[in-house]
């Protein structure tokens, strides 16, 4: 397969992102439009789950949000979901317009918070064949409830300090992205720190904060609920054990998708980019896109 490093615009500003194409593609095939959760860059485990489809016959996008990565943009780390579901939808214009993608076919395929976005994404666009979501980000006010009351007091003052900043134009301040029970961070949950950054490579220095006033977004954004307005296939790979975002929950939003398919993992939010976890997710979503998205017509 190859890999070509690509850059599209998003507003005003350039995202960065990795085109994959299989060396046997011949003519124009679907693509998956890949993208990663919170706070996380394409580095920390999506070129595996490329690889697997590229090597199916799909072609496949992975790119990074503005002012995360390799994607322009300042602050650096700014969280912003808005930017974020805009990026999505200037990723999907960009591969529509490649002369070797069918344009009819493409797949958005998301995780943690991204599994949220490519609800609501879907939804938005309207015209995209199929959605894979894992482990999703559906409720805001589910995976607020995960933090334990001194987390969330602590996030709270942050993030009304990093809103007045905004306003004032000032210096940002941050929180940061993982932590233990009681700390200042946006998860939480237990063991979530050595899973998180295990995601990054050796080599790679990984900003750990993000700009806080995300914190007040967070427990408003519901992109669970768009799943009832889907009107194309959507595999929902929901973790049984995920202290993330709970599962309970993920699941009595997700069954409103009309032509949803649910599959159940007896593991955590961080198990599945890994192992045995993440073969059995990979197989079940291969399985997936050979149903509903062949790569021949």
């Amino acid at each position: 397969m190859q890999r070509h490093d690509v850059r599209f615009a998003s507003g005003t500003q350039m995202c960065a992102g990795w085109l994959y194409e299989p060396d046997s593609a011949q003519t124009p095939g679907p693509l998956i439009v890949m993208a990663h959760g919170l706070g996380a860059v394409k580095e920390m485990g999506l070129d595996a789950f490329a690889r697997r489809f590229v090597a199916e016959g799909y072609r496949a996008l992975v790119f990074d949000y503005r002012h995360f990565g390799g994607s322009e943009g300042i602050p650096r780390e700014l969280l912003d979901i808005g930017r974020q579901l805009d990026d999505w939808a200037a990723a999907i214009h960009y591969v529509r317009l490649l002369d070797n993608v069918d344009a009819g076919r493409i797949v958005l395929w998301g995780t943690s918070f991204s599994g949220g976005h490519v609800i609501e994404v879907a939804k938005r666009d309207g015209e995209v064949a199929a959605v894979m979501s894992q482990c999703p980000f559906t409720d805001g006010f589910a995976s607020l409830r995960t933090l334990g009351i001194v987390s969330l007091l602590k996030v709270t003052v942050l993030a009304v300090r990093d809103t007045i900043a905004a306003l004032r134009h000032s210096t940002p301040v941050r929180v940061a992205l993982v932590g233990t029970r009681g700390q200042a961070a946006l998860v939480t949950a237990p063991g979530a720190v050595s899973a998180y950054y295990a995601l990054v490579p050796d080599d790679m220095v990984l900003p750990d904060q993000v700009t806080a006033r995300i914190g007040m977004r967070i427990p408003l954004y519901y992109p669970g609920r768009a799943a009832a307005d889907l009107t194309m296939p959507a595999l929902f790979c929901v973790c049984l054990q995920d202290r993330v975002a709970p599962a309970k929950t993920t699941l009595w939003h997700v069954r409103k998708a009309r032509h949803g398919q649910i599959q159940r993992y007896t593991t955590g939010h961080f198990d599945i980019y890994f192992g045995e976890w993440f073969e059995r997710v990979i197989s079940d979503q291969i399985a997936f896109l050979q149903s509903h998205v062949p790569v021949t017509r």
